[in-house]
């Protein structure tokens, strides 16, 4: 298998909130191809540990790659290095409670899942409708395609999708079925409903979303990570969050309020921070990316 290229997003602003120390522990709760954990792991030294959960196959043997290469790099100066190859919504089980120095999670679909046609996340070449992160189980994007009645096809573009005209879209799904490639949903999606003037994405970005969170239960998954994110931290921990949409990034800006009200964690950003205008030039993953961080108290 060869190594895609992978450039992280917001690097310096990530190691900037989560205060890597020597010796300490931390999760990357989303491996992906090691980007974040690389350099998390080059801070740690020989005394701290890396815990990395993702529950994509293909992007942990990719990363166990990387990461070897990064082993012979360092020799001894190599932190221990821990890969759960499960979802981080499962992390309260794997992790002991207020353990950690640092939490990240970098949310949404990796480089990896969208470049390679036949996981079925993208468009931009036909594959199959697949967009499971966990190849191993699961319904995959063609079964819900096919399968769904229409209000429920419409319901789900509409809430997972933020897509206004996700009745005409779903009616259009219907009477296509049965459908079984990305490239025949695009088509059927933005014949059913044109991108408008002034659209910066394509027809069938949203529709494509709603299917990849539906599938993945994308939100359902970050809920439980915000859930047990205040026991596993140590005070001071801190927990670093990437968020690529409206529906990610609201669910941990209302978490982060709560949890600051209720004095769980000092929130460190404000605002959400960005990626500037060299790193967006460089990387143009980063333009959606919303980075929000906190300290356990």
């Amino acid at each position: 298998m060869t190594k895609p290229q992978h450039v992280p997003v917001l690097l310096e602003e990530v190691l900037e909130y989560l205060h890597v120390r020597p010796g300490g522990v931390y999760v990357d709760a989303t491996l992906g191809l090691a980007g974040h954990s690389s350099e998390i792991a080059r801070r740690l030294g020989p005394k701290g540990i890396l815990i990395a959960f993702d529950r994509d196959p293909e992007a942990m043997e990719l990363a166990k790659a990387r990461l070897e290469d990064l082993r012979a790099e360092l020799g001894p100066e190599m932190p221990e290095i821990r890969l759960v190859p499960k979802s981080f919504s499962e992390a309260a089980s794997e992790i002991e409670p207020a353990s950690l120095d640092g939490l990240l999670a970098d949310f949404g679909v990796s480089s990896l899942q969208l470049d390679e046609a036949h996981r079925g996340f993208s468009f931009r070449s036909d594959g199959p409708l697949d967009m499971r992160m966990d190849t191993r189980t699961g319904e995959t994007a063609e079964q819900v395609v096919n399968q769904e009645d229409e209000n429920e096809l419409a319901d789900l573009i509409y809430e997972f999708g933020e897509e206004r005209r996700s009745r005409r879209i779903a009616r259009a799904i219907v009477r296509a079925r049965p459908i079984t490639t990305t490239a025949e949903l695009a088509r059927v999606v933005s014949a059913a409903a044109p991108a408008m003037k002034g659209d910066k994405i394509h027809a069938a970005t949203r529709t494509f979303q709603a299917l990849r969170i539906r599938v993945n239960d994308e939100l359902g998954e970050i809920r439980t990570l915000l859930e047990s994110a205040p026991s596993l931290l140590k005070p001071g921990g801190r927990l670093v969050l990437i968020s690529f949409h409206s529906l990610e990034d609201r669910q941990v800006k209302d978490a982060f309020r709560e949890a600051g009200r209720t004095k769980v964690y000092e929130v460190l950003t404000k605002k959400p921070v960005v990626a500037g205008e060299e790193e967006e030039r460089k990387n143009p993953r980063s333009r959606s990316a919303k980075l929000r961080a906190a300290s356990k108290v």
